[in-house]
């Protein structure tokens, strides 16, 4: 993979807010051509315009929607990106025996489907040149058990075994793949949470920042070509 220097090229998901925009930023302050992905197009775009990115707006559980995706893409670069960030994401906080099914399987549709329909459209096309990396937003809840968080943490755990998979299967291929579990962090999926109704959660002035985040990723990017950043673990000290 060209390093970030010399005009490499990147998918980032969710990257209209949070950790996604971040991630965005970083790799245009790179000078990395990025295409945008998230599915309210109006902030998308807006955010596009500020950065200098492409936008394009798609739901990732619209197999329509990936597939025009990827034909953009590849039209766009010439080629699969030489990086694909996986952040987008959904949270929510329930007790399990209040938690619907239909909200179960939007954030497993979030959280987990989207990230496999990301790497299985991309991940041929770079097993084929021997190069890529692929990055996924997981969360400390991937690993670490808190109530009230039975569909969040089943989507993270399940994003979890699909990198180990995944990376298992690279291994020696030139993909690099990396797994970056932050803590608590303070973005706009934390806006619709009632504090009162749950209590003992961490105060978003002590959350990490998104820009921390997104700069762990650019870690793991910048990474040497030999080395296989697996997992990033983050919290705030």
């Amino acid at each position: 993979m060209a390093s970030l220097a010399d005009g490499a090229t990147a998918v980032v998901t969710g990257a209209s807010r949070g950790i996604g925009l971040e991630v965005a930023r970083a790799l245009r302050g790179r000078g990395v051509q990025v295409v945008m992905v998230a599915r309210s197009r109006e902030p998308l775009e807006a955010a596009a315009r500020e950065l200098n990115g492409t936008p394009f707006a798609a739901d990732l559980a619209s197999a329509f929607h990936v597939e025009r995706l990827a034909e953009q893409v590849n039209s766009h670069f010439g080629d699969a990106p030489d990086i694909v960030v996986n952040a987008a994401g959904a949270f929510s906080l329930a007790p399990i025996a209040e938690t619907s099914l239909d909200a179960f399987d939007a954030t497993l549709a979030a959280n987990l489907r989207a990230p496999f329909v990301m790497i299985r459209t991309f991940l041929p096309r770079m097993l084929e040149r021997g190069s890529g990396h692929i990055v996924s937003i997981g969360s400390i809840a991937g690993r670490q058990a808190f109530a009230g968080n039975g569909a969040y943490a089943a989507s993270k755990y399940g994003l979890r075994g699909l990198h180990e998979v995944l990376e298992s299967e690279v291994k020696g291929t030139g993909v690099r793949v990396t797994l970056v579990e932050p803590a608590a962090t303070d973005t706009p999926l934390w806006d619709g949470v009632d504090y009162a109704q749950h209590t003992g959660l961490p105060d978003r002035s002590q959350m990490l920042s998104p820009r921390a985040v997104a700069e762990c990723v650019l870690f793991a990017l910048e990474s040497p070509a030999a080395v296989a950043i697996k997992y990033l673990g983050i919290e705030r000290s």
